[in-house]
Formats: structure tokens, sequence, C-alpha cells
């Protein structure tokens, strides 16, 4: 039985799977819960699918769920919380500017809290891709009070019974912790290493890390105005 599924979100990303497997599977070997991985292929039209396939019949660690057609990352990420069996679930981005090493240090405070979240420093990326996201970030703080600095970190460890409650649409994907908040759930971003992408395009732009996010946040506030929890007391 494994104790924690990591989900790895694809679309068109060809050039990095190779990348993906052997490091996944390096990381499985050390890992501090009995893990396994889930690809999700976000209807890419290049040849992932037929790599991801391969690794999958390599490796019985790694399953696989194939979308009809491009549906964005939160629609892949949602998709990762609503298949996954384990009580803990992690997702990293298969360009690996995360290291999947990185996890052991977020599952040591899972514990404590219900989303264990990274913060990239000294991160790799473009003066322009560091400028919006910590515009972005800025913003996204001040609607949410949520204190994390870095939400687009794609390195999360969340407990999976937590992660199955987030009501998702397109965008919250950047809104985890605060969703978890709205769960009464606890939160924690820990620092992580960060490097530069090694193969294939990155898929957002300024428009969808500055732009999309403030719209979202407005999205954010009508849902947490009508959140609905409860917690039950006793059955009969």
């Amino acid at each position: 039985m494994y104790e924690f599924t990591i989900i790895v979100p694809v679309y068109n990303e060809e050039d990095n799977l190779a990348r993906v497997e052997k490091e996944l599977l390096a990381y499985a070997k050390i890992a501090s819960k009995k893990t396994a991985v889930l690809f999700v292929n976000d209807g890419s039209t290049d040849s992932s699918q037929e790599l991801i396939e391969a690794i999958c019949q390599r490796n019985e660690l790694f399953q696989f769920i194939n979308f009809k057609e491009n549906r964005g990352l939160s629609a892949a990420i949602k998709a990762g919380f609503d298949h996954v069996e384990s009580p803990l679930l992690g997702y990293i981005d298969s360009d690996l500017q995360t290291s999947p090493m990185d996890f052991n240090k977020l599952l040591e405070h899972i514990d404590s809290y219900h989303l264990v979240t990274g913060v990239r420093a000294d991160r790799k990326d473009s003066f322009i891709k560091n400028m919006s996201s910590k515009i972005a970030n800025g913003i996204r703080r001040a609607f949410t009070s949520d204190g994390m600095d870095d939400t687009g970190c794609p390195l999360k460890v969340i407990r999976t019974d937590y992660a199955k409650r987030i009501p998702m649409f397109k965008g919250l994907h950047r809104f985890l912790p605060a969703m978890i908040l709205l769960q009464n759930g606890k939160i924690v971003q820990v620092p992580i290493q960060h490097f530069p992408r090694m193969a294939g395009t990155a898929k957002f732009g300024v428009w969808n890390r500055l732009i999309g996010p403030l719209m979202d946040c407005f999205a954010y506030l009508w849902m947490k105005k009508k959140y609905i929890n409860y917690e039950i007391k006793s059955k009969g």
C-alpha cells in the first residue's frame, strides 16, 4: 500500500519525461514514505503519451491518466486529487525546475500541517518571470491573507482528505494554501532548491502569471464567502 502519491501534470513535455522517470525512480528509493507516481497527461499533442505509457510499463509504481483534450493545469491537478488513494499526495511539475528529493523536506512537517508547500530559494528564472510572480504573489496575499510567499511553487505535499475537498476551478491551483485554510487546516512553507528549465518550453506568460491571478482573486473571495465547512459531532 502506497503512503504517498506524486501527481505529475504533463503537457507537451516529451523532452523532459526520460529525466522525470530517472529522478522520480531515484527519489522513490530514498523516500521517507512508500511512494507512487501518477502522470496526468493534459491532452498533449506531442509524443508525451507514448513515453508515459512506456514508463508505466517499465515501472509498477507509475500510473497515468490521459485527458481527451487539453483542459489546463488546475484540471490536471484536480484529476490527480480525485484519483489518488494514498493518505498523502504531492505535486511536482514535469519540467523538474524543482527536485523530487525535496519532497522529504516537506514530508517532515506533514504530521503537524495539512499542506506543506515549497518556497523557491534563489529562483533560476528570468527577471520578467520573477517580477511578475512576485507581484502576483503580493496581490494574492492581500486578498487571501494566507501568508505564503510563493504559492506558484510546483512542489507541495497535502493530506489527501483535505485535497479532495478543495472545490477546484480554473486558476485555483495558485490558491491551494488558501483553500486549505478555508477548511481550518494548517499550512507552512519550507525553502527548497530551484533549477533552470533544461528542456521544453514554459506554458505560462505574463498574462497567466499576473493578470489571470488578479482576476482569480475575485473568484476566490466569492468562494470564501460561499464556502461550506462543517464538523460532525456524532452519528447514530
